[in-house]
């Protein structure tokens, strides 16, 4: 009998797919619905799905689709989309959660930052959430989310020299993007 599972070019054209390609999401989901769920391997300690790949990111829309799918919303997604109310019940049901990590060993802190979410941050900070500050100050500033850029400033220890996958500082960043608010605010707090 024929092995009829996907091939791991497929698992990881979907995955690639999920960053940002809701169309071809759908497509390859109508045509073979079992790839919801399958993590593509990028390393034997590496592995991510098409859900963790638009969560951090922060693809709300595919991220959302993929929930409607029935992907399961793991806490880093939770937080991603802002959903306080999971997060909230996700620690309730199992406190270690806020450890937990997503694609590539993001942080859950760093997704909470796309979120924006102020009281989604403060609500983590009470759980004693601190790795990952300066990630999640890049994602604020990368997505435009002055209020938790500003939180994140205030409220964490933070190594403003940190850089993402590219070598950007959230200066460098918020420069490049144009985000003049975001830019005085990293050039005032690193006085």
């Amino acid at each position: 009998m024929a092995d009829l599972s996907p091939t791991s070019d497929l698992v990881r054209e979907f995955v690639i797919a999920a960053h940002g390609n809701l169309s071809r999401i759908q497509e390859m989901l109508t045509e073979r619905a079992e790839l919801l769920n399958i993590p593509y391997a990028w390393k034997d300690d590496d592995l991510e799905t098409g859900i963790q790949a638009a969560a951090h990111v922060g693809n709300v829309p595919i991220a959302e689709f993929l929930l409607d799918k029935g992907a399961p919303l793991a806490i880093c997604t939770a937080a991603m989309l802002g959903r306080i109310d999971a997060v909230k019940a996700l620690i309730a049901e199992q406190p270690d959660r806020v450890n937990e990590r997503g694609a590539h060993g993001i942080t859950l802190l760093a997704h909470a930052a796309i979120s924006g979410s102020v009281s989604l941050l403060t609500l983590l900070d009470q759980h004693g959430v601190k790795d990952g500050a300066s990630y999640a100050l890049g994602n604020a500033v990368t997505h435009r989310r002055t209020d938790a850029a500003r939180w994140l400033l205030e409220s964490a220890s933070l190594d403003l020299a940190w850089t993402d996958f590219q070598g950007h500082t959230p200066l460098q960043i918020a420069e490049a993007q144009g985000f003049d608010e975001l830019v005085k605010l990293l050039k005032d707090h690193a006085k």
